[in-house]
């Protein structure tokens, strides 16, 4: 039905996918025939449109079209990878050739290898990721431009923009291996945001606000996206020092993921078998509060980045990556997973979809419950050691009092420690951010280090 439906639309997708399916099975043929014990093969085909708009003026359109062929080739555990734009004949059999020639001249690694066949994903359902939006470059510039005139226009102090873009994009692609394995998916993405600027001269601030969804019917409307930049960017006018000190610090939900994102990169197997990173030897450890809980969940229809397999093929599913607090694993690929000499989480190419559980409210209704602190709307700088988990970034955002945002601060540092700031989340708020595969609400760490002057 799938299928029927797509033909009516005038969608060729599935006919496109086949036709990378075939080079697929062509190159591990020709793979095989010049002696790789293994091989595997990525293709894939991206196409999209994208506009910017400032001061109610066209500023560049682009459409674009792209399309890549990799090949990896085993010849034991010696391992030789090229790759191609050209789908010629000529060219893909030179692609195949040149990647078992490096092959030969690689030593041996001992993680080197596809993930085991047993592993591979038999089952591939409709995760709902594919909705294309078949408009032209003029339909996609009157978006951009009545986002960024609905956020010119919402507040008097907003006095220049730093432009609104609009995209829409597709994209193919098929992984295929010498197990016989070949997966085929196809998603889309789009999105509409803009960027104001509020004030004069050295009092200016920006800020702004954008929509992402899989789907045309996910994004925000384009006066509401213009309005929330407008409301943002004037809220920011007049900052004031933050006090120094120690205090509750309120994450709102778009920066909040970004303390998951530091969970992650410690937990990664590329940074434990490297022995860089300050979570070496955590499986089973408390690292958060015993009410919390944070699922991965691959298989979720219309996620932002569901899928039936990983980069290796493996087989997805749905799992805890802590529980009551605890950790429960790490997140691996099959060559991190041999270098750890532990199994595959089906994390190859990254997670799919976190969920993280929540104990509170709206924002608003965290920052009564704080009472006096700071609520960070926004982090600058890199700040971040993996190795120790040491923690000190830029921040801007509201100092709280009596439980109300009382005025917007900026230039200041926030500093802790990773793995006592996990210990010392106090509540996870119910308002995700709906723009992220990291699914959370604000979050609230008890105390923290603020150095921002004299209120």
């Amino acid at each position: 039905m799938e299928l029927v439906n797509d033909i009516v639309r005038g969608d060729d997708s599935h006919e496109r996918l086949e036709r990378l399916a075939d080079i697929s099975q062509r190159l591990l043929e020709r793979a095989k025939a010049l002696g790789a014990s293994q091989a595997e093969v990525s293709c894939s085909e991206e196409r999209g449109l994208n506009v910017s708009v400032r001061m109610g003026e066209v500023e560049t359109v682009e459409s674009n079209r792209d399309r890549g062929i990799g090949v990896t080739v085993y010849f034991g555990q010696r391992k030789g990878s090229a790759s191609t734009a050209d789908l010629h004949e000529a060219s893909l059999e030179a692609t195949v050739e040149q990647a078992c020639a490096i092959a030969r001249h690689t030593e041996d690694d001992p993680a080197a290898g596809l993930a085991e066949a047993a592993l591979m994903a038999r089952e591939f359902p409709d995760l709902d990721t594919w909705h294309p939006w078949r408009l032209d470059a003029d339909e996609a510039v009157d978006l951009a431009l009545a986002c960024e005139a609905a956020g010119r226009g919402a507040d008097a102090r907003i006095g220049n923009s730093d432009g609104a873009s609009f995209g829409s994009g597709e994209s193919l692609s098929v992984y295929a291996n010498s197990h016989g394995f070949v997966g085929r998916e196809r998603e889309t993405q789009h999105s509409l945001g803009v960027a104001l600027i509020a004030g004069q001269g050295d009092g200016m601030q920006r800020d702004g606000w954008y929509s992402i969804g899989l789907a045309r019917g996910d994004l925000e409307a384009p006066a509401a996206i213009g309005r929330r930049a407008a409301e943002r960017t004037a809220a920011r006018l007049d900052p004031r020092k933050a006090p120094t000190g120690a205090f509750p610090v309120l994450f709102s939900a778009e920066v909040a993921r970004s303390l998951l994102g530091h969970l992650l990169g410690a937990v990664s197997g590329g940074a434990l078998y490297r022995r860089a990173s300050f979570l070496l030897d955590s499986v089973g450890t408390r690292l958060f509060p015993e009410w919390m809980d944070i699922e991965e969940r691959p298989l979720l229809r219309h996620g932002l980045r569901s899928t039936a397999f990983d980069a290796d093929g493996v087989a997805t599913r749905d799992s805890a990556l802590v529980a009551g607090g605890v950790l429960q694993r790490y997140v691996l690929g099959s060559y991190s997973a041999r270098k750890l000499g532990l199994q595959t989480t089906a994390n190859a190419g990254g997670v799919h979809n976190l969920q993280v559980s929540s104990n509170a409210g709206t924002l608003a209704e965290m920052a009564r419950g704080m009472g006096r602190g700071l609520l960070v709307t926004e982090l600058m700088g890199q700040g971040v050691n993996g190795v120790t988990g040491d923690y000190s970034r830029g921040a801007a955002g509201f100092w709280v009092e009596g439980g109300v945002p009382a005025y917007p601060v900026d230039e200041l540092t926030i500093a802790g420690n990773l793995r006592a700031m996990f210990a010392g989340i106090e509540a996870v708020g119910s308002e995700i951010d709906p723009r992220s595969h990291i699914r959370t609400g604000p979050i609230l760490v008890g105390r923290m280090t603020v150095a921002g002057g004299d209120a």
